[in-house]
């Protein structure tokens, strides 16, 4: 398993705290990334609870949408000086795009997880700049 932690990352400030793993693209994948989620912001001495459920749905979407044979997907935690956790999954299909259900869908088959991302996400979006990929991603106040 790849996993690195550096304390810098470009985009944020020199406070930021960042980990970052490449997963199977597989269920045991994407219960690894739950997993690994809650190791690492524990230690950080961090809230896990809101993260770990976000993690889980946007890992379990790039197991079942966002695969293609013999491609992994990436997940990068990055912690800002502020308490800010932003969470990206990121997946080799940039065609699929993730759509919330309309809440009176009641009989829709998916897209319920991104509801719940919705609730406990402060905000989330697509990112197509780490082409040829996409990146999932959901920021969260620790």
């Amino acid at each position: 398993m790849n996993r690195e932690i550096t304390p810098t990352h470009p985009a944020y400030p020199p406070t930021a705290q960042r980990a970052s793993v490449l997963l199977s693209a597989t269920r045991r994948g994407a219960r690894l990334a739950r997993r690994l989620t809650v190791q690492q912001l524990i230690e950080w001495g961090r809230p896990f609870e809101a993260a770990e459920q976000i993690v889980a749905e946007l890992a379990s979407n790039a197991v079942l949408h966002g695969s293609l044979p013999g491609r992994s997907f990436r997940l990068s935690l990055t912690l800002d000086g502020d308490g800010a956790l932003r969470i990206a999954v990121a997946d080799p299909r940039p065609e699929w795009w993730p759509r919330t259900p309309n809440r009176h869908e009641e009989d829709a088959e998916s897209g319920r997880g991104l509801l719940i991302v919705e609730a406990l996400a402060d905000r989330w979006g697509v990112d197509l700049s780490v082409a040829p990929q996409k990146g999932v991603w959901a920021e969260v106040a620790l």
